[in-house]
């Protein structure tokens, strides 16, 4: 495959709260995240990522990559999102939002530094043990990043958990991240 940089990692993420987090130096501005999907939420900064689970572990494969992915999702997922992901210190990486980042640097996910990336997060077994808790990976995650400008959010293989959120949120949040580091400021009722 042309323009891989590093060869896909696993590592075993601890999840609390159902989510898990693609993070710039630990970074977690929550109040500008995106959940217009209900999969992957970019925020001024990294995204997060929602799980089925509540509390646990889950499977996260990683790869960065110096060019674009090709255009046909991967089979044997049931849920893929690709969405803009700001890193302006150029340390993007997979965390856990109760342990922290992982143990080694295999999970940088930011090969051209501080820049904007495209991240595709493919997903399955979501609904397995829904807002339940796994010790054992009930759940997989495969996560793609390579440099891009910001784009829309495309959803490429979508679940009914995926089209309930779209269907339940204002479409303003269905925009892609602001260009500018500054969470959006709320908007008056």
């Amino acid at each position: 495959m042309e323009g891989i940089t590093v060869a896909a990692v696993t590592h075993e993420v601890f999840v609390n709260e159902g989510l898990f987090g693609l993070l710039d130096a630990g970074e977690v501005p929550a109040q500008s995240a995106d959940w217009s999907n209900g999969f992957v939420a970019p925020m001024s900064e990294g995204a997060l990522i929602a799980t089925g689970i509540n509390t646990g572990l889950v499977r996260v494969t990683i790869q960065q990559r110096h060019a674009n992915m090709p255009d046909q999702p991967a089979d044997g997922w049931e849920e893929i999102v690709e969405a803009s992901v700001h890193a302006p210190a150029g340390k993007l990486a997979v965390e856990s939002l109760e342990l922290g980042p992982l143990a080694d640097d295999s999970a940088i996910l930011s090969p051209a530094g501080p820049a904007w990336y495209r991240v595709r997060v493919h997903a399955r077994g979501r609904a397995l043990h829904f807002d339940g808790v796994s010790m054992e990976p009930v759940e997989a995650y495969f996560i793609v990043t390579w440099p891009a400008l910001p784009a829309k959010t495309i959803i490429m293989r979508t679940s009914e958990r995926i089209e309930r959120n779209l269907r339940t949120q204002p479409l303003e949040q269905a925009s892609p991240p602001d260009t500018d580091l500054d969470p959006p400021s709320p908007k008056p009722r």
